[in-house]
């Protein structure tokens, strides 16, 4: 939450000539509704199916940048579907960090809470280990603008060409 991962991923994809998606978004399109909303009916359960099912769909496509949401390696059937055939790139930013971006926004269900902070200080605790765990590369990118975390990203992944799976090495520019 917060960490520039929609923002990042659609630089990367259009620097790269791949398709962007976010799977929050996704959700949102396939149920017609916003996910405050479905926190409303379904509570956090409720969502965290849906987006299990959006991973699964979006996973199954080539050429892709996915943003997931923050919450995504909750379920153990995430991360190993996103382990599947993917580089993933895990944007660690302080819990700090992450309330001075996202304070404002009336879109954060987890945040509706008398003390947000100490709500992604926790999230960030429990997360953490689990981003950690999958992610091939990790980006600590508090302050550093997007442009040039994807930058990072790319020369990451060129320095480590010969390591890459060939789906990724024959569409990279």
């Amino acid at each position: 939450m917060g960490s520039g991962k929609s923002t990042v991923g659609r630089l990367l994809a259009q620097t790269i000539g791949y398709e962007f998606a976010d799977s929050d978004h996704h959700v949102e399109a396939s149920t017609g509704v916003n996910i405050p909303y479905i926190f409303e009916m379904e509570g956090e359960a409720g969502f965290r199916d849906r987006e299990s099912r959006a991973i699964e769909e979006l996973c199954c496509k080539e050429k892709i940048v996915l943003a997931t949401g923050g919450g995504a390696v909750l379920r153990f059937e995430n991360r190993q579907k996103l382990r599947e055939n993917s580089l993933i790139f895990y944007l660690n930013v302080s819990p700090e960090t992450q309330f001075d971006r996202v304070r404002f926004d009336q879109q954060r269900p987890l945040l509706k809470h008398d003390d947000p902070k100490s709500v992604l200080q926790q999230l960030y605790n429990v997360r953490d280990p689990l981003y950690r765990e999958i992610a091939d590369y990790i980006i600590y990118s508090d302050n550093i603008p997007p442009k040039i975390v994807v930058s990072g990203i790319i020369e990451s992944i060129l320095e480590k060409k010969a390591m890459l799976p060939e789906w990724l090495i024959g569409n990279s520019k």
